[in-house]
C-alpha cells in the first residue's frame, strides 16, 4: 500500500474512532482508590529535556504542525499524545519490537485517549517514537507508540500534592497560581508517590455525592487495595460530598484518594487538560 492509500485508510479509521469518542462520558464512577507502602521508584524524570536539534530532526504531527515547532518539554512545560486511532505499545522505539498492548482511541472511561510523553527517540528506520505513561498497573508502566499515531500539544500546567502539607499546589509554567486544602491516604492506605497523569476528567452527575461535583483519575494504582468498590484500586483526585465531608480537608483519612473541595475540584477540571503530569510526594 502506497503511503497516500495508508494516509487515506488511517483517516477513514481516524474518523470512525473520533465518532466513537463522542460519547456521553462515564458519570458514575467507581472510585478504588489506595496505594502502594512502597511504590516502584523512576529511575528517571518523566520529562527528560530534548534539544532543538534532536526535535529538528524529524516532523512529528502536532495539529497539522512538526514537534521542530514545539519546544522541549522541562519545568515550565510537558508534551502530552492524543491518540489518534488504536495503536500497539511496543517494548522499544522498533517497529519490529515485541507487542505489549493495544492503545486505543477511546479510553475505558469513555473519553479520548490522552497520554503523558516521558520521552522521544527516532527509530533505527527513522520512525519517530514516543514514550508515553499509560493508565494500567504497575505503576510507573510506560511504552512506546509510533509517534504517526498521535497529535502532539504542549501543556504547561502541573500538579504537585504535598503528602505532608496535605496540599495541592497548581503551577502554570513553572510557576505557582493555586494551592488547595486536601484529604490524603490514611497510614494502612497511603496515596502513592511518584510521578502520574490525569488519566480523565469525569463530571459527577450528583455533585452533592462522596466524590463531589468531578473524579479526575490518575495513572495510580493500589499495590495495598487490588479492588475497592467495584474498580482495581485506582487512585483518582475529586472533590467532597456526603459522608466524605465528615473528613476535614488537611486529614489523612482517605483510602489513596485525594479529596479536595467541589470549587476547587471544578476549578481544575475547568483549566487542566486529560494528560497533565502530577507529581506526589
Amino acid at each position: 500500500m502506497s503511503r497516500a492509500d495508508r494516509r487515506r485508510a488511517r483517516g477513514g479509521h481516524v474518523r470512525r474512532e473520533l465518532s466513537a469518542a463522542i460519547v456521553t462520558l462515564v458519570t458514575t464512577v467507581a472510585i478504588a482508590v489506595s496505594t502502594s507502602a512502597a511504590p516502584p521508584a523512576l529511575a528517571t524524570p518523566a520529562l527528560a529535556p530534548l534539544s532543538a536539534r534532536a526535535l529538528a530532526a524529524s516532523a512529528v504531527r502536532s495539529g497539522g504542525r512538526s514537534a521542530a515547532r514545539l519546544r522541549a518539554p522541562g519545568p515550565r512545560r510537558a508534551w502530552v499524545a492524543h491518540v489518534l486511532y488504536r495503536t500497539f505499545a511496543r517494548s522499544a522505539p522498533r517497529v519490529r519490537a515485541s507487542r505489549r498492548a493495544f492503545v486505543p482511541a477511546v479510553s475505558h472511561w469513555g473519553t479520548p485517549t490522552v497520554l503523558l510523553v516521558l520521552a522521544r527517540r527516532i527509530g533505527p528506520e527513522g520512525t519517530p517514537w514516543l514514550r508515553v505513561l499509560l493508565d494500567r498497573r504497575p505503576n510507573g508502566a510506560a511504552v512506546w507508540l509510533d509517534a504517526d499515531d498521535t497529535r502532539l500539544s504542549v501543556d504547561r500546567w502541573r500538579l504537585r500534592i504535598s503528602l505532608r502539607r496535605r496540599r495541592v499546589i497548581v503551577y502554570r509554567a513553572g510557576r505557582p497560581v493555586r494551592t488547595f486544602a486536601a484529604v490524603v491516604g490514611k497510614p494502612a492506605t497511603p496515596t502513592p508517590v511518584g510521578l502520574f497523569a490525569i488519566a480523565a476528567e469525569l463530571r459527577q452527575p450528583e455533585p452533592d455525592g462522596f466524590v463531589g461535583s468531578w473524579v479526575l483519575p490518575l495513572t495510580a494504582h493500589s499495590d495495598v487495595l487490588r479492588r475497592f468498590d467495584g474498580g482495581d484500586g485506582q487512585v483518582a483526585l475529586h472533590g467532597r460530598g456526603g459522608a466524605s465531608l465528615l473528613d476535614p480537608l488537611g486529614s489523612a483519612r482517605s483510602h489513596g484518594c485525594v479529596r479536595i473541595a467541589n470549587s476547587a475540584i471544578a476549578w481544575i477540571a475547568r483549566h487542566i487538560p486529560a494528560g497533565t503530569p502530577v507529581s506526589i510526594a
